[in-house]
């Protein structure tokens, strides 16, 4: 992660230190997937000692969860990503178990086995030893708001025409940002955005991303399955693209994740 990303959430954990008084200040990462969120997270806690940092992707709720929804709300609600799918009181019990600690806590953090798409074993989840002085964390909707009836009426892709032509599905999703999602995102005290160029190259982004997991090139029936998930999150992406969201800092990214402006909205 390159200098300019590492000054720009420093300018955010600076807004962030100002707000929370005598609080562990909590920052927000957000941006759309494939931005580079985790990955500036882990450098700029390799570079400050007393971060402790995890990712909303470690709240997802459990299969069998999620399983409920998907059979009492919508189908959908299968799919883990959108807001609705994670555990928003493990978010608020590690944030509070963190702003208690002391200089001998050990501070269990959430943890997301995608392979078996449950939470690990509290026993098997990492540990921030101490007080940390700065909580980190990313996920791709950090700070989204909710949209308005007439934005939801009309559906954008395939995916919201043919398995959610009634709106049930993003309906759900905007209540759930309405409040459960909204009080949890007042917790935290700034949120710097990684802003795309444009839509259309987090389908590329995202390949990169399972390119790099899976260790090999991806297949066009590969290409075409990224490019149906992403459609699960393409409203939120765009909506918060155009500025559907709470942001302190906003960092433009180029195709190459490159930085090329800061501003302070």
């Amino acid at each position: 992660m390159n200098r300019d990303a590492l000054n720009a959430l420093d300018q955010s954990v600076a807004i962030a230190r100002q707000r929370a008084g005598g609080r562990i200040p909590i920052v927000g990462v957000a941006g759309p997937q494939g931005s580079g969120k985790t990955t500036l997270v882990s450098a700029y806690a390799a570079f400050h000692d007393g971060t402790a940092h995890f990712s909303l992707d470690d709240v997802y709720l459990d299969a069998t969860s999620r399983r409920m929804l998907s059979a009492t709300v919508h189908p959908l609600f299968a799919t883990r990503g959108p807001p609705g799918t994670h555990d928003l009181d493990l978010l608020s019990a590690t944030l509070d178990a963190l702003q208690a600690t002391g200089p001998d806590s050990r501070t269990p953090l959430p943890a997301f086995d995608k392979v078996t798409d449950n939470p690990l074993l509290r026993s098997s989840c990492p540990t921030y030893e101490g007080r940390p002085q700065l909580i980190l964390i990313d996920g791709w909707c950090l700070g989204a708001s909710a949209q308005s009836d007439t934005e939801l009426a009309t559906a954008i892709n395939d995916i919201e025409a043919k398995a959610d032509d009634r709106g049930k599905w993003r309906r759900a999703i905007n209540e759930n940002l309405k409040l459960p999602y909204a009080l949890a995102f007042a917790r935290f005290d700034a949120f710097i955005y990684l802003r795309a160029p444009d839509f259309g190259v987090i389908h590329d982004w995202r390949c990169e991303q399972e390119e790099g997991l899976l260790g090999r090139d991806l297949s066009q029936a590969d290409r075409h399955r990224i490019a149906i998930f992403i459609q699960h999150f393409e409203r939120i992406t765009r909506h918060m693209m155009s500025g559907g969201r709470r942001a302190d800092i906003e960092m433009q990214l180029d195709a190459e994740r490159n930085v090329t402006e800061v501003k302070r909205i």
